[in-house]
């Protein structure tokens, strides 16, 4: 029998509102998944730290802030720096329309916005996982 999905639920920055993470965190755990939930306010460079430690299969970051375009430039510099670069990351909050290809650019796979289903959620997170 595989071992569950192992998933980094994390959120950056100086956002202080967790709510989304934390429903989603259940959604995953409820969908048989092993969550890894970093807390707030936690820098690129701890979330691919812990990314790599913990052997995750991806890495969902919810953020609030409007700096979603750094966050994630300096993540995906820090995953490779820490040996993650083949971890997905998807990405979840209020994220406008128009940075969307900049993130996809960068290897963000998916991008969820306020009011997405959990459920598609999880399937996306199984497609990109593969299983």
């Amino acid at each position: 029998m595989s071992r569950p999905l192992r998933v980094l639920v994390a959120k950056p920055g100086l956002d202080g509102h967790d709510r989304g993470a934390l429903v989603l965190a259940q959604a995953l755990r409820d969908d048989g998944m092993e969550v890894i939930y970093t807390g707030l306010r936690v820098s690129p460079r701890r979330i691919a730290g812990a990314a790599v430690q913990e052997d995750v299969d991806l890495v969902c970051v919810s953020i609030l802030s409007g700096a979603h375009n750094v966050v994630f430039e300096d993540l995906f510099t820090a995953l490779a720096e820490a040996g993650g670069e083949d971890i997905p990351v998807l990405a979840g909050g209020v994220i406008p329309n128009a940075d969307f290809a900049h993130l996809r650019a960068l290897g963000v796979r998916e991008i969820f916005t306020p009011g997405s289903a959990l459920a598609d959620i999880c399937a996306c997170i199984h497609r990109v996982v593969g299983r």
